[in-house]
């Protein structure tokens, strides 16, 4: 059978009896998918250091009918986060993106968009404040796997918000107005609300020029991450280690 070949990101890797790896990918052609790296420990040639998490390889695989693993057969390095300095910070931004698209995507289902995303954030967080590109991320993100509600009217009424205060509750999809709210709701900003709307304009390369701080778009990053537990049905781990930062 001849072997296929994609761009990829390593998301995850298992370690599968003495020398193996299970191996999950988000590929740029079939979307995530898993894989046995045979003799992955032993092997500097065929693999070397391309299986470390996020690094994006030119992968070459095998799939083998009647079963769910591909065999991966080698992987080239093109872009790799250790070929940077990384801080503690980095390494849980960079791991909360692993987490994400693992939980979120679905297996073997192609997505170039976010596929193109990944890229683009992974190259901003090489370098300076890692809370835009997260912001961006995240917010694109549920965009565009369809879990984002609209962000200018409330959800209950469908009364303009632009200009007047917005909230949110962890059991309700939308936004609400002061007015509609439910009890024990949080408040979306005006200054993050303008700020998605600024990074649904423009690319994540010209924005990033801005360096955030934690404190500016945590409202919207707890109302995104808060979006994509409630379709996961679990807690990601990396964002309560985001929250720590």
């Amino acid at each position: 059978m001849a072997l296929k070949q994609s761009e990829a990101i390593v998301l995850r890797t298992y370690p599968l009896r003495e020398a193996d790896l299970l191996v999950t990918l988000f590929t740029r052609t079939e979307g995530k998918l898993k894989g046995v790296a045979r003799s992955a420990k032993k092997s500097r040639r065929r693999f070397g250091g391309a299986l470390e998490p996020l690094t994006c390889v030119r992968l070459r695989y095998e799939d083998r009918e009647r079963q769910e693993l591909a065999r991966l057969d080698s992987c080239e390095i093109e872009e790799s986060p250790l070929s940077s300095e990384l801080d503690y910070a980095r390494v849980v931004a960079l791991e909360h993106v692993a987490e994400t698209l693992d939980e979120l995507l679905p297996d073997r289902e192609a997505n170039d968009p976010i596929f193109r995303l990944a890229i683009s954030v992974l190259r901003q967080l090489r370098g300076g404040s890692i809370w835009l590109p997260l912001t961006y991320f995240q917010l694109w993100l549920v965009r565009l796997v369809g879990f984002l509600p609209e962000l200018t009217v409330c959800s209950h009424c469908g009364k303009s918000l632009n200009g007047g205060r917005a909230y949110y509750h962890a059991l309700a999809d939308g936004l609400m107005c002061a007015q509609h709210k439910r009890h024990a709701s949080s408040e979306l900003t005006a200054e993050s609300r303008a700020a998605a709307a600024q990074m649904f304009r423009q690319p994540l390369e010209a924005l990033a020029v801005e360096q955030w701080t934690s404190r500016q778009g945590a409202d919207l990053r707890r109302y995104l991450v808060q979006i994509i537990e409630r379709h996961i049905e679990k807690k990601l781990v990396t964002s309560v280690m985001l929250n720590k930062l």
